[in-house]
């Protein structure tokens, strides 16, 4: 069974240590809490450099010290802190570095509330134990065979067809019924490639819907998008080597991952509200007259400058869209605007949680916004990478993962 360390303030008295070790029985771990004495909390402040004001914060912090020197307590760690805590967010960060510098071990970093629930964490708990338990696999850095993903996501669903390492079929479509969108991206990736489906030797599913999709195609592989999106956007940005960043802004939530060597270190999920995503893109899109497709070219014409623009809820982000249009500023100025607020979100928040290591690989439908890639390169102040096939990272790292089932 796989052993999470969680280091957390607050999870007991918000009610949801319950929802946290019922996240981890589901997908066959258990929440461990490395011990350690008195002393230890009394001298982790000078370790770390930092007084708090909170006892559990110092518990925590001794116990991420603990992990560091007995790497074998541990095969993963999860940092918990409630969001209305700013020291606890400061501590969070400064854990999540401490272990990331000093250690291999996989680390998550979470701000949770009173309505965190079991199947929030579903997804965060599932990747923790899919990058212990399949470490092999996810090293594997080549396609071979001929094999299939499926992307069944929030809002597209999309498939690829590979054979020996080369894309040779996509398909992509709107989610809305969930099998008929995954039957119709994968027939049109088949088409494209001009195969038939009794010739793939395997498939591999990811995403919202992986669950459903992945037993009606009979896949063989069925995983979280973390592992499956870091994977497919190192392969397809040829960066399988060192360190990168891979930010993933969906349609509901946001990714953001730390990977070494093709493998998740640190992670961190986000999307409570839909400002912060693409779902706020495509407001604007429509709100601007224009297609999505063509909101990031005119957002290339603007200057956020311009624009008082608020996306952090979506509401308010309506309210900047309609009043800046009514003030008479330029559609080019608002669309340039709502890159960078969304941006500027996912910066603040995800960027935060994870080691940002050059090369930056920004992948998932929203990246060919060409808006949104310039609006973070100014933020981040370094190189944005949006690979070919971007939107097709998870199908193309499930088709790739699901290769190396082949092989036994």
């Amino acid at each position: 069974m796989i052993r999470i360390a969680q280091l957390s303030c607050g999870s007991e008295y918000s009610g949801i240590q319950k929802e946290i070790e019922r996240a981890a029985e589901t997908v066959g771990a258990k929440i461990i809490y490395p011990e350690v004495s008195l002393e230890d909390i009394l001298n982790v402040e000078s370790k770390f450099g930092i007084s708090v004001s909170s006892g559990d914060l110092n518990v925590a912090m001794a116990r991420a010290v603990r992990i560091v020197e007995n790497p074998d307590l541990a095969d993963a760690v999860i940092v918990m802190t409630c969001f209305r805590c700013a020291e606890a967010a400061i501590i969070r960060s400064e854990i999540r570095k401490f272990i990331h510098e000093h250690s291999r071990i996989p680390v998550l970093s979470y701000s949770f509330t009173e309505r965190t629930t079991a199947e929030t964490l579903l997804t965060r708990m599932e990747a923790l134990v899919t990058t212990v338990k399949y470490r092999g696999l996810l090293a594997r850095e080549k396609q071979k065979g001929l094999t299939a993903g499926i992307d069944s996501g929030s809002t597209t669903t999309k498939s690829v067809v590979m054979r020996d390492n080369q894309i040779i079929g996509t398909g992509w479509v709107p989610t809305t019924d969930v099998l008929k969108s995954a039957d119709d991206a994968f027939n049109a990736a088949l088409d494209m490639a001009g195969v038939k489906r009794e010739q793939i030797q395997a498939i591999g599913v990811t995403g919202y819907g992986r669950f459903l999709v992945g037993k009606h195609v009979d896949a063989r592989l069925i995983q979280e998008e973390i592992t499956v999106n870091s994977k497919g956007a190192v392969f397809l940005a040829d960066a399988q080597k060192g360190m990168a960043t891979v930010i993933d802004i969906g349609g509901m939530d946001n990714k953001a991952i730390s990977v070494q060597d093709g493998i998740p270190g640190g992670f961190t999920m986000g999307g409570i509200c839909a400002g912060a995503s693409g779902r706020f893109l495509e407001m604007t899109a429509k709100r601007l007259g224009v297609d999505i497709t063509e909101l990031g070219k005119l957002a290339l014409k603007g200057d956020f400058r311009k624009v008082a623009m608020n996306s952090y809820c979506i509401v308010f982000g309506t309210q900047s869209l309609v009043n800046s249009l009514s003030l008479g500023n330029k559609p080019e100025d608002v669309a340039m605007a709502a890159c960078h607020s969304v941006a500027e979100q996912v910066y603040e928040q995800q960027l935060q949680e994870v080691e940002v290591k050059e090369p930056v690989i920004m992948v998932g439908g929203t990246s060919l916004i060409e808006g949104l890639p310039k609006a973070m390169e100014e933020l981040l102040q370094a190189k944005v990478t949006v690979p070919k096939y971007a939107q097709y990272i998870g199908a193309v790292g499930s088709a790739l993962l699901v290769s190396g089932m082949l092989e036994g």
